[in-house]
């Protein structure tokens, strides 16, 4: 008889993705922000800063909001307060992006909820880059 090994969606999503959308990265290596982004970096990705007040960051031109990002995302990196991620959200939704993640102390259960209704998977009040080296290190 065989067992089933339990997947971890989590562990699924960090090895398929290639491109994070990082909505609210700094370009201050101060910023947790900036520091996700850059280890993302180191780790492969492909990462696009989405903050209208900068024009670039980590080398990566920036755009103002997800709908203007010409390219395919597979993750969406929430670095906003609790007010800005729902129309985060929304985008995420109208652009059919795979994955919603609300980086630590980020929690909005309606627009969770909203999400997980169109078909995206949501991590929320979770450090992406902790996530990844507890599982990749």
């Amino acid at each position: 008889m065989t067992s089933a090994v339990a997947t971890d969606p989590i562990t699924e999503i960090l090895k398929r993705a290639k491109t994070i959308a990082v909505v609210g990265l700094s370009d201050s290596p101060l910023r947790p922000s900036h520091g996700v982004a850059a280890y993302l970096q180191t780790q492969g990705y492909r990462i696009i800063p989405v903050n209208p007040q900068i024009q670039t960051s980590l080398g990566e031109k920036a755009y103002p909001s997800l709908l203007d990002v010409p390219e395919k995302i597979d993750i969406v990196d929430i670095f906003r307060r609790p007010e800005f991620v729902e129309e985060v959200v929304d985008q995420a939704i109208q652009l059919k992006i795979p994955t919603v993640w609300m980086q630590e102390e980020i929690v909005h259960e309606n627009a969770a909820q909203k999400a997980r209704q169109a078909g995206i998977f949501v991590v929320m009040d979770r450090c992406i880059l902790l996530e990844h080296r507890a599982r990749f290190r």
